[in-house]
């Protein structure tokens, strides 16, 4: 039987989110000169120490890689990503990352990692440290898992939702591979969108890696982060970061890649500021906490209050989602009122039985050496260093935490 884990972690530099890229090429045509601090949080009570040596070694080795002219054809690709421009290409072919930007360190017994540099030369960093952290985690944890383990569950799931669902029903569940950063390992990421597109072609709409949308000719999907209206706290007045951030998107692209992520500082602050102008010029929102079903709820009232109709919007749920589960569910509460798709992460990607994903995330925490927050709509999702700043950032939002 095949092991899950294969020679190699990272296979190259489009082994990433997509909206690192997308992001990416925003920062270098609006903030080519801002500085920027991430801290790596584990949510869990594991360990991590013992596994500093090796995540060192794989950060080295990432930060040899460049950008091959075919892997950047594909990135660049004007019948595809048109709004991926000439200039930017050009930066990527140059585009190295330093090692000396990441500091990966035992702090209070727990394994730490802090990137600090320019923003536009360190975002990359984010997705394959997580990625990396949670396969070298693995490969310690469950050497012995198989390729045939991650078959067996994705078989078990796709029979399930035939039981569950109907045909008709079936025309409406459309799910992409969210799972880059808390994956199993790249092979068994490889092996589930593999699958997933050969046995539900009409489901499976995509993935956000860019590697293995590549790799199976699929599309790539994602548009911002958190980080990218995190960063405009201190990029100008914080009381209208979000506008400004929301802004910034649409004059960098223009209509395309339009949905909008919800949740930075709260969903009913970002619907407060979500009028008429924001709500025709974005494409739907995304909702990365809180309950969906209310989350749900909450902004088709909203687009009705404004005299859209929600059905011409696309709503985006990608929290803690099973596809065989809450994605029938609200498949069948929204169906036919709203235009929705599902993003799909940890719970499609490191899926086995008998394993335990972790816990990780990597956030910016500081921008031009000042503080920023995020008020998620899930409190345990919060982050900010510095409680003065997060006191006043609340009462400003007029969000409690």
């Amino acid at each position: 039987m095949e092991s899950a884990y294969g020679e190699n972690i990272i296979q190259n530099l489009l082994d990433t989110d997509y909206y690192t890229f997308t992001m990416q090429q925003a920062i270098l045509h609006q903030h080519p000169n801002v500085d920027v601090e991430y801290d790596f949080i584990v949510r869990s009570d594991e360990n991590l120490v013992q596994y500093i040596p090796e995540v060192r070694q794989e950060i080295e080795r990432l930060c040899d890689m460049s950008m091959t002219d075919d892997q950047l054809r594909f990135l660049g690709d004007p019948t595809k990503r048109g709004y991926i421009k000439p200039d930017y290409i050009e930066f990527m072919r140059l585009f190295r990352l330093n090692l000396r930007y990441v500091h990966v360190f035992e702090r209070e017994g727990q394994m730490a990692v802090r990137v600090r540099g320019s923003w536009v030369h360190t975002i990359p960093f984010e997705q394959p440290i997580l990625a990396m952290v949670s396969e070298i985690r693995n490969r310690h944890v469950y050497p012995n898992v198989t390729l045939d383990d991650v078959r067996e569950r994705l078989y078990a799931k796709f029979d399930n939702i035939r039981c569950k669902t109907t045909s008709d029903e079936l025309k409406y569940l459309k799910v992409a591979d969210f799972g880059t950063r808390r994956r199993l390992s790249f092979l068994a990421q490889k092996e589930m969108v593999h699958v997933m597109s050969r046995e539900f072609p009409g489901v499976f709409v995509g993935t956000s890696n860019v590697h293995l949308g590549r790799e199976f000719n699929l599309p790539v999907i994602g548009t911002m982060a958190h980080q990218w209206l995190m960063a405009h706290q201190q990029l100008g007045r914080l009381r209208e970061s979000q506008s400004a951030a929301l802004d910034n998107w649409v004059k960098e692209y223009r209509g395309e890649l339009g949905i909008a992520l919800t949740d930075t500082i709260s969903s009913d602050f970002f619907l407060s500021e979500f009028d008429s102008y924001f709500a025709k010029l974005f494409d739907g929102p995304r909702q990365d906490s809180a309950d969906p079903f209310e989350w749900g709820e909450k902004f088709i009232a909203h687009y009705k209050k404004l005299r859209i109709d929600p059905l011409t919007k696309t709503f985006v749920f990608s929290d803690s989602l099973k596809i065989d589960e809450i994605c029938i569910d609200l498949m069948r509460h929204f169906r036919d009122r709203v235009g929705f798709s599902f993003g799909v992460g940890t719970s499609q990607a490191c899926d086995v039985e008998g394993v335990k994903p972790l816990q990780i995330v990597m956030k910016l925490v500081r921008v031009n050496g000042q503080p920023v927050v995020k008020f998620s709509d899930d409190p345990i999702k919060n982050v900010c260093e510095d409680e003065n700043f997060k006191s006043y950032a609340a009462t400003t939002f007029g969000v409690k935490y």
